[in-house]
């Protein structure tokens, strides 16, 4: 159910320039050729805390949330999302699992920014909606650095 979120396009080369978005109030600052994000067990652990005192209340939804929490956790620690000059690329481990050329994104955002919970970019051809089990600073310094042509703050 959640490798859903991460295998919806096949694989495409294409070269992009960075570009700086309109909405950042400073030059993003230049990064490595390949940025790795470190990764983020906030909503993993949150949700597996919410859980227990659920326990009391419902077993079953209980259940369910600390079980989603538990798979958050695992992708967390097995997945890494790293920005490279062309493209997002997804690795399980070493191995490249899925590919994202910056110059199809058409748009991008992280939602409720008091508490990032939430990833959605959208490529030519279909979107993606990915939970943020990664550093969501870096990840917005990554995105604005390398596709901020598509952020929503410019396309609103």
């Amino acid at each position: 159910m959640g490798l859903y979120f991460y295998q919806s396009l096949s694989v495409v080369s294409s070269n992009l320039k960075p570009v700086t978005s309109s909405h950042s109030s400073t030059q993003p600052t230049a990064l490595e050729p390949t940025t790795a994000l470190a990764p983020s067990f906030r909503i993993p652990l949150a949700l597996m805390a919410i859980a227990v005192p659920l326990l009391f209340v419902q077993v079953w939804l209980a259940a369910g949330v600390g079980l989603f929490g538990v798979f958050l956790l695992i992708q967390a620690l097995t997945l890494t999302l790293r920005f490279t000059e062309n493209a997002l690329d997804i690795y399980r481990g070493e191995k490249l699992i899925r590919h994202f050329p910056y110059a199809e994104w058409e748009r991008w955002e992280i939602f409720w920014s008091p508490v990032p919970i939430l990833f959605y970019f959208r490529e030519v051809n279909s979107i993606h909606f990915l939970p943020i089990i990664f550093s969501a600073m870096e990840l917005r310094r990554c995105l604005e650095y390398h596709c901020g042509h598509a952020s929503a703050q410019e396309t609103a």
